[in-house]
């Protein structure tokens, strides 16, 4: 069984047990929150009708504050002397399907 839910704008393919990284969501590690379900498959059965998954509930855990990759952001204007270096990294949060309930 597993289900494709909406996390932090994309959507992500779960099953029970899967770790797998997303936007920052507020809560601290051990805390539990609830992803809303887009598309359900169970077995040969594959749910997508809005009213059937209301009554679906994809539970998670938060393992962890992560961050992402450093981004360099570089800018430079030929002849000017103009150069500006800045870099990024995009919080993120680490989190573990706990459980399908269908």
């Amino acid at each position: 069984m597993y289900a494709i839910v909406r996390a932090g704008g994309r959507q992500e393919k779960v099953s029970v047990g899967d770790v797998l990284i997303i936007d920052k969501v507020k809560g601290n590690p051990g805390d539990s929150l609830e992803l809303a379900p887009i598309l359900l498959v169970d077995g040969e059965k594959v749910t997508t009708d809005a009213s059937a998954l209301a009554k679906v509930k994809v539970s998670a855990e938060i393992v962890k504050p992560t961050k992402g990759p450093k981004i360099t952001i570089q800018k430079y204007k030929n002849k000017t002397g103009y150069k500006k270096r800045q870099g990024h990294r995009q919080h993120s949060t680490q989190i573990k399907i706990t459980g399908i309930d269908a």
